[in-house]
């Protein structure tokens, strides 16, 4: 019970810490024009309101990594799970949430491939924090 305990704990941490890493990745993107130089309209302020539940859902996407997946490699499996968030915003949050039509596409036509890439920085942090916290689920 107490290593699981611990492992819940673990990669819940590693997800928002990938939720951090994301989420200022995609702010610096953003001030920094690069968002706007591709035509995509992501250049969100970074205020607490927007960054808190980036950061816990970046957590909950982290309990993927307590799936015995790719245990020994650890920037494919991030790779490998940041397809899952990256999925759900495409076809879900897009969407049915945010009302910008499948794959964000309202937000500029290279939006795909720019959540793509945000999501891999979540998942690249957040397996790379499982491996140096001695995690090697």
């Amino acid at each position: 019970m107490r290593n699981l305990l611990r492992s819940v704990s673990l990669v819940f941490s590693a997800g928002c810490f990938g939720g951090l890493a994301n989420s200022l990745t995609l702010w610096l993107l953003g001030v920094s024009g690069v968002t706007e130089a591709f035509q995509v309209k992501l250049a969100p302020v970074l205020t607490a309101p927007w960054l808190y539940p980036r950061i816990v859902w970046g957590g909950m996407w982290g309990f993927l990594f307590l799936l015995p997946v790719l245990k020994k490699t650890t920037l494919l499996r991030g790779l490998l799970f940041s397809l899952c968030p990256t999925v759900v915003q495409l076809f879900v949050i897009f969407p049915l949430k945010a009302k910008k039509g499948i794959m964000g596409f309202e937000l500029g036509n290279l939006t795909p491939a720019f959540v793509v890439v945000l999501n891999a920085v979540w998942g690249v942090f957040a397996a790379y924090w499982l491996k140096y916290s001695g995690e090697h689920r």
